[in-house]
């Protein structure tokens, strides 16, 4: 996550101090994608209100549909825990992987200073549940 290229530079201050810790982890669904034995992407849930947390892939991963992959992962867990809709505040470099991956842009979040200086797009997923039968 701190290595992400897309968090250098001027959105380098939004992780700064960030940690995902095991008191983190016992508290939201987390997931890892892994290729061979290194961890090459990773996603976690805020359940209430259901939100996208944190949404990761390696530099070295981008591009090989990790990506795709985690969002549809994300999307089957959502259903299972009863979810309607995820909301997701993106990084900005990000907004138009999650609307090709099939999210809504429903507005913008304003900056937030000191540590975070720039808008963010807000959008949303629409879960879908598989009908009962």
């Amino acid at each position: 996550m701190h290595e992400s290229a897309a968090y250098q530079g001027e959105y380098a201050s939004i992780l700064d101090g960030y940690q995902v810790t095991e008191d983190y982890l016992a508290t939201h669904p987390a997931y890892v994608a892994h290729a061979q034995r290194d961890v090459v992407g990773f996603y976690s849930l805020i359940e209430y209100p259901a939100e996208l947390d944190l949404l990761f892939v390696a530099d070295s991963a981008q591009g090989t549909g990790i990506g795709a992959w985690l969002v549809e992962h994300m999307l089957g867990q959502a259903a299972e825990l009863g979810m309607t809709e995820i909301r997701v505040v993106s990084h900005p470099p990000a907004a138009g992987f999650y609307e090709r991956m099939g999210a809504r842009r429903v507005g913008v979040l304003p900056a937030s200073p000191p540590k975070i200086t720039w808008e963010r797009p807000e959008l949303v997923f629409d879960v879908k549940h598989p009908p009962r039968g």
